[in-house]
Order: C-alpha cells, then structure tokens, then sequence
C-alpha cells in the first residue's frame, strides 16, 4: 500500500510539474512572437554600424541583420522599432517589443531590470582626441584633469566611464554620440569618450579631424536584453547565438559591418 501511495504521489507530483511547465511556456515572449507571427525589436538607430539609418530612411546594421537572422529562425516577420535610448527598457518593459537588440552594454544596474542573453559582441570605451592633443594625451589618464573638456553621451557606458575614470575632467554630456562627436571636430571638446565600433568607423571619416586613440580601457560585453521571468526565450537566445556562430551566419555578418567599409556609401 505504502509503495503505491509512493508511486500515486511521484506522478501527481510530475503531472504538477508539467503543468507548470506547460503555464510558463504560455506566458513566454517567444510563445507570443510564434503565436503574432511578427518580432518586435526596440532598437535606436544611430549606433553605427549596429544600427542606423540608410539613405532611403531605412535601418540597417549588424543588429538588424541579426534580427534578420532572428525572425528567420522563428520563422516570423520582423518589426524594427526605433526607440530613444533613455527610454528603450521601460518601452521592453511594457511591452513595446520583444527584445531589445541595440549595441546594449551587460552592466549589474541593467541587469536588476532585464535579463540579457550572452554576450553576442565584446567593446570597450575609446578615445577621439582632438589632433593638436594627440601628443599631449595618448590614454584616458592623461585627461583627468579639470583643464580638459570631455564630450560623451548622455545615459550610456561611455557617461559611467567618463565619470569614475576621468572625473576631474569637464564633462560635457550630449543626447547622441554624433553631436559630441562634433564638438572635438568643431573645437569645443578636447575629446570624446565612446564605443570603440562607433570612434573607429568616426575617425576614418575623419582622419585629419580627430585622432583615435584605440586602445579600450574598459571591458564591455553587449547582449540581448529581455523581461525577466521567461526561461523558454532566454534558452532560445542562447541557442540561437550559438547556432549561428557555428554554421558562418555569424562571421558574415561581422565581417560585412566590422571588417569592410563598402557599407558606408549606403548611409546619411
């Protein structure tokens, strides 16, 4: 009697456990996305080359084509999101989008928010030095000092940075890395602290203009950052990252908006 009572209790027990399962995967983003037929993206289009916009308005980059890849895989359409950065996860977190595939750093703060599926990407903070400096400054400690104005951008990994390692400095904080871009070409910044992609693909649009000092002084994985409580989507994130970086889907990507610049004619 004892041994049925047993057996009676592990299969109620695996039949609970199973109908949790079954719940959670109701309630999943990816469950949503499969049933819409549609990934929705939040993402803000001016981080080349993760995600801009092209001269017919339209936004492209390495995100969007991993995106692309994405919706594939789901075998959904996809919708592209443009979506401000200081308001792009409370827009993920009411349920604006899906996922947010924006160049987004992993930091602790973000991720008390969100989770983030693995890093898909690796950057860190650069340096654009105004030309007539470039002797004078050749890394970031050289320009904590209160005589030097220092451009970033306003909410991002870039801001943090600035502040602990270079907070003697003049910080000027601006609403896109564009306009503080600017203000080193222009003479009202003596740098310009950002993400290594971004400084890089600036400085060679601007060679005699800015000067790159390109080693990164901090270390910044990004991911995919979605709602918390949804281990069926983050399982498939995962997967998905590792599928395509093993079979070349990857490596294609990368290499047509990291290691060629052909794609810049195409862009404002």
């Amino acid at each position: 009697m004892k041994k049925l009572l047993v057996a009676a209790s592990l299969m109620l027990s695996s039949a609970l456990t199973q109908a949790s399962d079954i719940s959670l995967w109701e309630k999943s983003t990816l469950n949503e996305i499969v049933k819409r037929g549609e990934l929705q993206v939040c993402m803000e289009a001016g981080y080349m080359p993760f995600e801009m916009r092209n001269k017919k308005g339209n936004i492209v980059g390495f995100d969007v084509d991993m995106a692309k890849a994405m919706a594939k895989a789901m075998k959904v359409k996809l919708d592209l999101r443009n979506t401000a950065w200081d308001g792009i996860i409370p827009a993920l977190l009411t349920a604006k989008c899906d996922i947010i595939m924006s160049g987004m750093t992993v930091t602790a703060e973000r991720n008390l928010k969100v989770n983030f599926a693995n890093p898909y990407i690796v950057v860190g903070q650069t340096i654009l030095v105004r030309p007539e400096l470039a002797d004078k400054i050749t890394n970031y400690r050289d320009l904590n000092d209160p005589k030097y104005v220092v451009a970033t951008k306003l909410g991002t990994t870039g801001d943090i940075a600035t502040k602990k390692y270079i907070g003697k400095s003049n910080i000027r904080l601006f609403e896109t890395e564009s306009e503080g871009a600017l203000e080193v070409v222009n003479g009202n910044a003596d740098a310009f602290v950002y993400d290594l992609p971004f400084n890089a693909i600036y400085s060679s649009q601007n060679s005699d203009k800015v000067v790159h000092l390109d080693d990164s002084f901090t270390y910044e994985p990004l991911g995919w950052a979605i709602r918390k409580g949804d281990p069926d989507f983050l399982n498939f994130l995962n997967n998905f990252l590792a599928q395509v970086k093993g079979d070349g889907t990857y490596d294609k990507i990368y290499n047509k908006w990291f290691a060629s610049d052909e794609w810049l004619k195409s862009v404002q």
